[in-house]
């Protein structure tokens, strides 16, 4: 895993594939889950009822999938990996919910390029990214593939 600092800002060139990166940690929250269920309007009361939770497997809330999801977006823009290289998202393939992620959990995202091509305009490219939202035992919660489209240096 290469060195946060000495990836900000890069260009569709810059990118290695088999290079990755690891993000700083967050501890996901209550307040965390109830505002993105508040959000996307998913009040399922798997997610904020801890009353409900206690006759589950579970034996109390879990983080929404999605939640995670959008927390390795998050993590990883806090990188500044493509800040003004960043043309747009091309979606997501591959994604798999791998365990519940609860209230206290640690969880950082580890990223690895896993491809890249140029793009039918030679002024970008586009890169595959591996991801995983991982806690603090070292398991993978949410984990799935990444497609974004980047600015070419020589076209800059």
């Amino acid at each position: 895993m290469g060195e946060a600092a000495a990836m900000v800002d890069l260009f569709y060139e810059d990118v290695v594939v088999g290079d990755g990166v690891s993000t700083h940690a967050h501890t996901i929250t209550m307040d965390d889950i109830l505002g993105f269920a508040n959000v996307t309007r998913d009040r399922h009361p798997l997610h904020v009822d801890e009353e409900y939770c206690r006759n589950t497997e579970f034996g109390r809330p879990i983080a929404h999938g999605l939640y995670g999801l959008s927390l390795i977006e998050g993590l990883k823009s806090e990188l500044k990996l493509y800040e003004n290289t960043s043309i747009a998202s091309l979606g997501w393939d591959k994604v798999s919910f791998r365990a519940p992620a609860f209230v206290g959990d640690t969880v950082h995202v580890r990223m690895t390029f896993l491809a890249k091509r140029p793009s039918r305009n030679g002024a970008r490219g586009v890169v595959t990214e591996g991801v995983a939202l991982v806690n603090q035992d070292g398991q993978v919660v949410v984990e799935g593939e990444h497609v974004t489209l980047l600015k070419c240096r020589s076209a800059a």
